[in-house]
């Protein structure tokens, strides 16, 4: 039974493991900061739960089916804020004080929240198929990553035996996570490609 729990917490909003992998007085303007520290100050409360699959390649000889889990990760991160900022300069010149506005930069340190995504996702693949042709021999799954800044990259887990393996790989701020399910030897994804299919969408 597929189930989906989420909480809604306040505040606004890995490392990844695979196995024969194919493969931010009188002030003025703010000038771009940069983060000089950052300390963790929250738990990780999970925020996404839900199972997904099963999905299969497009012969139906290797399935793959799991969980996902999503938390939410908050500390504050210190760092200098510039202004631009007019102040009144004077100097002596031949007996006469003479003064003049020049604008000047002063920093700040100060610090905002921010919010991590870590996940984990947990497989079972299943090789209905481990004899016949060396080609087709695997069951292959390919997950593919979207991250919140639309970079891709890609994690594989195989199986050439008859019993069925599991998986588990993190990784974190994923926007989506689909996996495409098919077979091959032990090298590789041959064929058999079974689409891409939704694992988790942050919409």
């Amino acid at each position: 039974m597929r189930f989906v729990t989420r909480f809604l917490v306040g505040a606004g909003v890995a490392t990844l493991l695979a196995m024969g992998a194919p493969v931010a007085a009188n002030a003025s303007t703010a000038t771009p900061a940069t983060p000089v520290q950052a300390t963790s100050t929250a738990t990780t409360p999970v925020v996404f739960h839900d199972t997904w699959g099963p999905y299969s390649s497009s012969n139906h000889k290797a399935e793959a089916k799991g969980e996902v889990t999503v938390h939410k990760k908050s500390y504050k991160q210190w760092y200098w804020k510039k202004y631009s900022k007019w102040v009144k300069k004077c100097k002596w010149v031949n007996g006469h004080k003479k003064c003049k506005w020049v604008k000047i930069v002063v920093k700040k340190k100060v610090w905002k929240w921010v919010h991590e995504y870590p996940f984990t996702v947990d497989s079972k693949l299943i090789n209905h198929k481990w004899w016949g042709k060396w080609k087709f021999h695997c069951a292959w799954e390919t997950f593919k990553i979207v991250k919140f800044d639309n970079s891709t990259h890609f994690v594989s887990f195989k199986n050439c035996t008859q019993h069925a393996k599991f998986y588990t790989f993190h990784g974190k701020d994923a926007k989506a996570i689909y996996v495409q399910v098919s077979r091959g030897n032990p090298h590789g994804p041959k064929g058999y490609f079974g689409g891409w299919q939704s694992v988790y969408s942050q919409v």
